[in-house]
């Protein structure tokens, strides 16, 4: 994160990889954790952490999965192949910075961090959850024309993985970033390596069959414009969720929070004041 008031610590996960953690906000508010997409970063998030209405009511911590921005990049493919690695890093962090009952801001890849930790440890640390756009459960039919970009990105051929994750990445928005913020953000996804990526993409598949005892309220933001994840994937996992509300953005793509910080934060701020029990500012 560049804003300074925004600090930044290292987590140890129990097999030994250093986990970037990112910490700002109300230090005595509700915790809210944001956990960034494939070959993202904690970066992303930059307009939720310097929102004036989130960070003074919420204490708001991000972190790099393994594998990208600032966290430990372990080659081997044993590193990521298992959901429950996944979840130890998350549960790892909790114990770490104490974060209970936390909101979840789950952004498309890390969608299926919710069954892997529930699977794993449980739900009774997780308070509620916002899926954004998100991968929540195998489903590639509701895949859309913007994944096309990302076989390439997983080439050794550092001309086709550049040229691949920049159309992958222009993919993300129907409101275009800034040419800064789409630097920045072309900058921490070549920080991922190819053989990361392909590790990451290879783990079995997640037919959502955790989602229906996932008890807690959810909150389904989508993009209708989105072309990398559909709607339709959304409206599916809404389906399956006991306590699930959904949330379009006409006119907005694949990265909601970017492209209309606006309506989600204060979409993100009311719902995790009702799930947390915070009075409303």
């Amino acid at each position: 994160m560049t804003d300074q008031s925004v600090r930044t610590t290292f987590v140890s996960s129990p097999d030994g990889v250093r986990l970037a953690v990112y910490e700002g906000g109300n230090p005595a508010g509700p915790p809210v954790v944001f956990v960034h997409g494939f070959s993202q970063a904690s970066l992303c998030w930059a307009r939720q952490f310097s929102d004036p209405l989130l960070s003074s009511t919420f204490r708001l911590v991000a972190f790099d999965l393994r594998g990208h921005g600032g966290s430990d990049k372990p080659a081997d493919a044993a590193s990521y192949a298992e959901d429950r690695t996944h979840a130890a890093d998350l549960h790892a962090i909790k114990l770490s910075l104490g974060l209970s009952r936390s909101v979840l801001v789950l952004w498309p890849y890390a969608g299926r961090l919710a069954s892997d930790y529930a699977s794993a440890f449980g739900t009774s640390a997780i308070a509620a959850i916002n899926f954004v756009c998100a991968d929540a459960l195998s489903a590639p039919e509701h895949d859309g024309p913007g994944c096309a970009p990302i076989e390439g990105m997983l080439s050794s051929d550092i001309a086709i993985n550049i040229a691949s994750t920049r159309a992958f990445l222009s993919g993300c928005f129907t409101v275009p970033p800034s040419r800064e913020e789409f630097e920045t953000a072309l900058a921490y996804n070549m920080m991922v390596p190819a053989d990361v990526r392909r590790h990451h993409l290879s783990r079995p598949s997640n037919d959502g069959p955790m989602l229906p005892r996932l008890l807690m309220p959810a909150l389904l933001t989508h993009g209708a414009e989105d072309t990398v994840i559909l709607k339709s994937k959304s409206e599916l996992a809404a389906r399956m969720l006991p306590d699930a509300r959904l949330s379009i953005y006409e006119g907005i793509g694949h990265s909601p929070f970017a492209e209309d910080p606006r309506r989600f934060n204060r979409e993100l701020h009311d719902f995790a004041v009702f799930a947390t029990g915070r009075p409303k500012a």
